[in-house]
């Protein structure tokens, strides 16, 4: 015990007894392996650093949710052909129906569909302005990723899509993406949409990507279901 902790000797004729002070003894605040934090800041700092976690923990588990209320939203969803849909006619001619075949055919070789379809609208201002529908359903966990591959695969049969781009996909969500590739009759706009329930894909003749855009909005209004 230090000496600090002492009374006072008392000098005298004979030795008197020691006394210790009612001074309570303190510790060291230093570890052996160097000089630690006080307490409280060290409390403080665990106290921050848990709060840091499971913000970031919420964030992710509310990330995930929102996730996985967009794929249930989305997974069951229906397409139909109408006989008249965003101001076209279905086209149920031969020619028109073989050329759709030919499309689903090709479309489901690439990915694997629940269901899948093709058809032809006709636009009764100008038959050479005819629409070229095909796709079908399936659950898709990554939507984009999936889109941009089918485009490629149509660069590899038709020729590179130039100028490829996000475009507004409407209420129904997902994604959708328009650019322009060539074919026979020269070049063309070609759009497709993709969410967590299908996949389709649109050739428009005639029509400049912004005006092929929006009419395959308007036409997935008219096919696209879902519940």
């Amino acid at each position: 015990m230090s000496d600090a902790h002492l009374t006072e000797r008392q000098l005298g004729d004979g030795p008197e007894p020691v006394e210790l002070t009612e001074e309570p003894i303190q510790l060291s605040n230093r570890d052996p392996g160097g000089v630690s934090e006080p307490r409280a800041t060290w409390s403080r700092r665990r106290r921050i650093g848990w709060a840091v976690a499971l913000a970031v923990g919420l964030a992710g588990a509310g990330a995930l949710g929102v996730a996985g209320w967009r794929i249930a939203e989305q997974k069951d969803t229906r397409l139909a052909t109408p006989d008249r849909v965003a101001g076209l006619t279905r086209d149920d001619t031969e020619r028109a129906r073989s050329t759709a075949d030919y499309l689903r055919s090709g479309f489901a070789a690439d990915i694997e569909l629940d269901r899948s379809f093709g058809t032809v609208y006709r636009d009764p201002a100008d038959d050479k302005r005819s629409v070229l529908v095909f796709g079908g359903t399936t659950l898709l966990w990554q939507p984009e990723r999936d889109l941009d591959s089918l485009f490629g695969l149509m660069a590899d049969e038709t020729g590179k899509v130039d100028g490829l781009r996000e475009v507004p996909a409407g209420d129904l969500g997902g994604v959708m993406k328009c650019g322009t590739t060539s074919g026979e009759g020269g070049d063309f706009a070609v759009c497709g949409w993709a969410d967590h329930g299908s996949v389709v894909m649109g050739m428009f003749p005639g029509r400049a990507v912004d005006d092929a855009g929006a009419l395959f909005r308007d036409l997935r209004a008219g096919i696209q279901t879902r519940g």
